[in-house]
Order: structure tokens, then C-alpha cells, then sequence
């Protein structure tokens, strides 16, 4: 069993307890499930492109950094320029909470991804709840059908998707509805990180996708090379997480290489 095994079989627990202690109706009384949501797609064409990462843990790395707040990091992203933010959710494996969404969405102005495995329609309703603009579909853990349907979903909860492939199969779960494309550089049952490949599966991508470089930048050279092959967005957590001031980290980084 591969560690995505794992988090998926983990993650049908999780939202069956969700399941019965809120329902969907509940979910939508929430006061944030009326907002109007932002476009991350929009915000990538008209500023740095980079969606900055809270990231606590992960599998492969383990702690990356855990003293710091959300509130604090995501402020400091969106001042110095960044196109949105990723935030986790996903507790067992990433250490990531809803609450770190709730404690930053009503004093930021630019779209909040939640970055989780999505594998439930109940997980969509969650995400508008808690103020979430972006969702992450991820190929390796639907099929193509499903991210056709959950695709229609986040658009009726007035949602963007991010979908997130890492093969030449996955491209199969493209469809013309989906706002943003992820190539992940890390592949997620051994965790090895391949930036050439990624450059040539967003090749073979149709023409004015939005694609986003994810996962595996780990220098300002990585950053370079996956703008030069022409990646529109770039999805960084560990470079400013692991720095022991990320909101520091993030303000010296050079946007406009």
C-alpha cells in the first residue's frame, strides 16, 4: 500500500465522522458559504503567478515548520505579492486544520486554495464553508468521471479547480471545464522529483491552459528554469516553510526573474 493508499483509505474515516456530526444543510447556513469567491485564475494573470503555501508537515519531509500562524504567514504573502494562498487541511499527514483556513480567510484579499484529497462531494460543500475559493482535484486518486463531476460541483458552489496530474494518463482527466491545470514535479507514490518531466506533459496540454508548476522547487534556480519552459502559476510551500521566518523568506524572493 503506497502512502496515497493510506491518506485516501484515512480520509473516507474522516468524512464519514464529518458526515454525522454536520450535514450538507448545516454547511450552507455557514456565514462564508454566501461570499462571493476570488479568482485564482485571474489573480495568476495579474500578479506573480506564485500561490504561497502554509504547509506544517508532510510525508516525505516531516516537520517542516511548526511555530508558526497562519494568520501571519498568509498576511505576508498576500503584501508582497503573492497570487494566492494554499492552505492545508488534511490533519494525520500535513498537520493542516480548517481552523487555518477560518483564521485567515476574513483578513485576506486574494483566493485561498484548500489543498486536501477530495474524493467526496461532502468535502466540496466543507470547502465553501470554510471560505475556500480554489479546490485541488488530484488524478491520482479519481477518475476521469469523477473530476468531470466534481469540476461541475465547485462550479456550483462558485468554485475554481485546481486539477493536479502527474502522468501522460492522467492527461485523460482533463476536460475544457477544468480553470487550472497542476503538474505535480513529485510524484506521489515514491515522492522523487522530476522538473523536465513536468515540462513535457504541460507541453502536450492544450494551448492557453493554465498550468501550474507543483511541489519539488527547492531553489530560486528550479523557479527559474519552470518559468523559462513557460509554467503560467508555481505552487511553493517547503522553500518559504522551512525557513525559520517563511513571511521573511517569501518578501526576498524575486518575483519578477
Amino acid at each position: 500500500m503506497t502512502i496515497l493508499d493510506k491518506i485516501i483509505e484515512r480520509k473516507r474515516e474522516e468524512i464519514a465522522v464529518s458526515k454525522s456530526h454536520t450535514s450538507i444543510e448545516q454547511l450552507k447556513s455557514s456565514d462564508l458559504f454566501k461570499r462571493k469567491n476570488y479568482s485564482l485564475k485571474e489573480s495568476i494573470k495579474n500578479k506573480s503567478g506564485i500561490i504561497a503555501e502554509f504547509k506544517r508537515q508532510s510525508p516525505s519531509k516531516g516537520i517542516i515548520n511548526n511555530n508558526v500562524q497562519p494568520l501571519e504567514i498568509a498576511s505576508a504573502y498576500e503584501s508582497f505579492g503573492a497570487s494566492g494562498i494554499s492552505i492545508l487541511t488534511d490533519k494525520d499527514f500535513f498537520g493542516g486544520s480548517f481552523e487555518d483556513i477560518l483564521k485567515v480567510r476574513n483578513h485576506i484579499n486574494i483566493p485561498i486554495l484548500r489543498k486536501d484529497f477530495m474524493i467526496d462531494e461532502y468535502q466540496f460543500y466543507e470547502a465553501k464553508s470554510i471560505g475556500a475559493d480554489v479546490i485541488l482535484l488530484i488524478a491520482a486518486c479519481l477518475s476521469p468521471n469523477q473530476v468531470q463531476e466534481f469540476t461541475e460541483l465547485a462550479h456550483q458552489l462558485d468554485m475554481e479547480v485546481l486539477l493536479e496530474i502527474h502522468t501522460e494518463e492522467e492527461l485523460k482527466h482533463f476536460n475544457s471545464e477544468i480553470d487550472l491545470v497542476g503538474i505535480n514535479n513529485r510524484n506521489l507514490k515514491d515522492f522523487k522529483v522530476d522538473l523536465q518531466h513536468s515540462v513535457q506533459l504541460k507541453d502536450q496540454l492544450p494551448k492557453d491552459t493554465l498550468s501550474v508548476a507543483e511541489s519539488g522547487i527547492y531553489a530560486l534556480e528550479d523557479f527559474k528554469f519552470l518559468k523559462e519552459k513557460g509554467f503560467d502559476g508555481f505552487l511553493m510551500g517547503e522553500y518559504f516553510m522551512r525557513n525559520p521566518n517563511p513571511a521573511k523568506a517569501f518578501e526576498e524572493f524575486p518575483l519578477s526573474i
